[in-house]
């Protein structure tokens, strides 16, 4: 058993004699060893290095991250403040991948501006790896990149110093002087044009860690993180003090009252949990005044460092799209999920009738994440919440041994094949889970999988090997043309 664990680092999670058998199969299909070892690689690598582009409105942060990306995703404008939500996106460079976070969008007129460059620029800090600070040569050092060096210099995290608007040699002046915010070498940049990019890039990688610290599980046998998230009002600080057993957290009938995650540890059933009230997150993130954008802000760190994220559902009211964006959200992070009915007992037969259909309809997606109908004023179904939370982490940590699944998918792709797609018929050839937290598969085959059978696939394996309560992940790498090895 300790040989697995120390190959687990080497291999994904696969131990030394799983891999060994794993790579004989793969060799048989006609796999190269380094296109199976990159793929387990990818797909066990757990999350991604994430990397917070900031600085002041219109110094061309998103122009940045659109040339990193090579795409234009990020909207651009020739004025301040277009960039409102904090927006991520995958990227890769010299064979490396990594998160992007463009940030922006400071509501300098509602805290002033030297609360709001912080409450924006901790978060961004906070949530990453390593940092980009982006600075306009043209105009030079101002108050409040200097505001911002001295968050940078307090969190103590990477960063590569972009001065961007370096459209030419004679430019190049201008960004020296930019060595007096003692950041280290400023890095010239056209962000428009993409000149001075590529070195740029080559020193992040050298700030960017392989693989991300697990900012979850604080030790061994620690306080497992539930993070309770939700729209406004829908009782999530009223449940917490419930669970509790008394007011931790302040509540009030006006929306919006809890304005920073809150960490209580709470012990339910003999067991100690870490669990963190969030601030609400409101329909349109980029519409909200300055203190409850960067409360959402808040939200989405709190649920990035938790194990299971708890979404209570208001059943008194339609379910709605916030609903599920803030779902999507969660299972986009990879966190294991339990969803909580609050209000219940509010409820007569005719609106428990068509929450029952809207259920199935709105959240077919999810159907997978334990549910609890409870009522936070009354306590009702509370000691439901924990045996959920333990469901959904068992799930999230669950892996089946290699063999094992590729007996089920040789069972699968023989009664159920993938549908002929231009004369040709692609098939799941063998596979492997490479990571857990959340469960990560990679599969190989014999040609593309399409997503309508990807998503049979993790239909069926959900019915063999449960995984309840936690999002999966399923890449497929397919056999380049060649001939077969045998």
């Amino acid at each position: 058993m300790n040989d697995q664990i120390d190959s687990a680092d080497e291999h994904g999670e696969l131990g030394d004699a799983e891999y060994a058998d794993f790579m004989e199969l793969a060799a048989q299909e006609g796999f190269e060893p380094e296109e199976v070892e990159g793929a387990i690689d990818e797909a066990g690598h757990g999350p991604l290095p994430v990397l917070a582009v900031v600085g002041r409105p219109n110094v061309g942060k998103s122009t940045l991250v659109n040339r990193i990306i090579g795409r234009r995703e990020a909207v651009v404008e020739d004025k301040p403040g277009v960039t409102r939500d904090r927006v991520t996106y995958e990227a890769e460079w010299a064979g490396r991948r990594f998160k992007i976070v463009d940030t922006g969008g400071w509501e300098q007129d509602v805290l002033g501006i030297d609360a709001s460059v912080a409450a924006q620029a901790e978060y961004a800090i906070e949530a990453a790896d390593a940092v980009v600070f982006v600075v306009d040569s043209t105009v030079g050092a101002t108050d409040t990149d200097t505001a911002v060096v001295r968050l940078l210099r307090k969190a103590g995290k990477p960063v590569v110093l972009c001065a961007n608007k370096v459209d030419g040699p004679s430019g190049e002046a201008d960004a020296t002087a930019l060595w007096s915010l003692g950041l280290g070498e400023p890095h010239p940049v056209s962000s428009l044009h993409g000149r001075g990019t590529g070195d740029m890039l080559d020193a992040v990688l050298e700030a960017l860690p392989e693989a991300p610290a697990q900012t979850f599980g604080t030790a061994l046998g620690g306080p497992r993180r539930i993070a309770l998230i939700g729209r406004p009002n829908v009782g999530k600080s009223s449940l917490l003090n419930k669970v509790a057993g008394q007011d931790r957290v302040v509540v009030n009938e006006i929306a919006g009252t809890t304005r920073d995650p809150v960490d209580e540890l709470i012990e339910l059933g003999g067991v100690v949990w870490k669990f963190i009230d969030t601030a609400g997150i409101r329909r349109r993130v980029h519409l909200q005044e300055g203190a409850d954008y960067y409360a959402s802000l808040r939200t989405a760190a709190a649920v990035e460092k938790a194990e299971v994220a708890v979404v209570l559902i208001d059943t008194s009211e339609s379910i709605s799209v916030q609903d599920q964006r803030i779902i999507t959200m969660a299972v986009e992070a990879g966190r294991a999920l339990v969803i909580a009915y609050n209000k219940w007992d509010t409820l007569d037969e005719e609106r428990r009738y068509y929450l029952e259909r809207e259920i199935e309809t709105e959240l077919a997606q999810v159907a997978w994440a334990p549910r609890v109908n409870v009522s936070a004023r009354t306590g009702r179904h509370m000691e439901k919440l924990v045996p959920a939370i333990e469901t959904a982490l068992a799930g999230w940590e669950t892996r089946v041994p290699t063999g094992r699944l590729n007996a089920f998918l040789g069972e699968l792709v023989a009664a159920h094949p993938h549908p002929v797609r231009g004369g040709k018929q692609p098939r799941i050839l063998f596979g492997t889970q490479a990571g857990t937290k959340p469960p990560r598969f990679v599969l190989f085959a014999s040609g593309f999988i399409e997503a309508g059978y990807r998503r049979f696939v993790e239909r069926r394996l959900r019915e063999e090997f449960g995984f309840e309560g936690t999002p999966i992940h399923i890449s497929v790498r397919v056999r380049e043309k060649r001939g077969r090895k045998k």
